[in-house]
């Protein structure tokens, strides 16, 4: 009977060996970011200290307050031309980016708040309080998460790593309040923590959107900004 049942324990012990072999080979793509000592560390870093500042929401509050006066001059200067109908959608809000091949949700931030801000940036991208809504004249900024290569992709932390790649003339998407947006990439920037954001004289005609990340990702060091212009009829 001992016999048997140390048979019974080599051979369980050896399926369990074999089903997790599998499980690591089939599932790879998911699991492997366990296993680079980097992501871990980051990981068990920002587990241990949970977002002690926020260099990028609070330089984009200070962006916001400045343009608030800049955004009601250019709706009131602007000509007034017939209403422009945007094409109907029955997509949610959400923005979308071609080129990286990115889909995210669209948050629309309710207060100005660091910890609110932090909890929207977990659910997608965050449409800042205080910027016009997409079709109007004046600046939008939108924020998001970006993190360093190979990072697992938990919650939305990682839905701006990319936009560095962003060209001229590359297409971003807006689904608002089911209509849809499209916007043309007109600049992009890096600038230093503390700077404000650049305000594009486009925003005096049309509407511009701004995406804020930080740079590099996943580090406060510095902060990337691509803007873009609405797309004309």
């Amino acid at each position: 009977m001992l016999k048997v049942n140390e048979k019974q324990k080599a051979f369980t012990k050896i399926f369990i060996g074999l089903y997790l072999c599998g499980f690591l080979l089939f599932n790879w793509g998911e699991v492997s970011w366990m296993f680079n000592y980097r992501v871990v560390s980051v990981l068990a870093y920002d587990f241990f200290n949970p977002y002690q500042e926020s260099p990028l929401i609070a330089t984009t509050e200070t962006h916001l307050q400045n343009l608030a006066q800049a955004n009601l001059a250019a709706q009131a200067a602007a000509l007034a031309p017939a209403e422009r109908v945007f094409p109907y959608t029955d997509k949610t809000n959400s923005l979308e980016i071609p080129a990286l091949g990115l889909a995210t949700p669209l948050v629309i931030g309710q207060s100005t708040l660091e910890s609110s801000l932090i909890k929207d940036l977990d659910k997608g991208v965050v449409y800042y309080p205080g910027s016009v809504y997409p079709g109007q004249t004046g600046e939008s900024v939108i924020l998001g998460h970006s993190a360093p290569p190979n990072w697992p992709r938990i919650k939305h932390d990682w839905v701006f790593s990319n936009i560095t790649e962003l060209a001229m003339g590359d297409k971003i998407i807006l689904y608002f309040n089911n209509r849809k947006y499209t916007y043309i990439v007109i600049d992009k920037s890096i600038i230093e923590k503390g700077e404000e954001l650049k305000t594009n004289s486009l925003s005096q005609k049309t509407n511009i959107i701004t995406l804020v990340s930080c740079w590099p990702p996943g580090k406060n060091y510095k902060r990337i900004a691509v803007q873009a212009a609405l797309e004309k009829e």
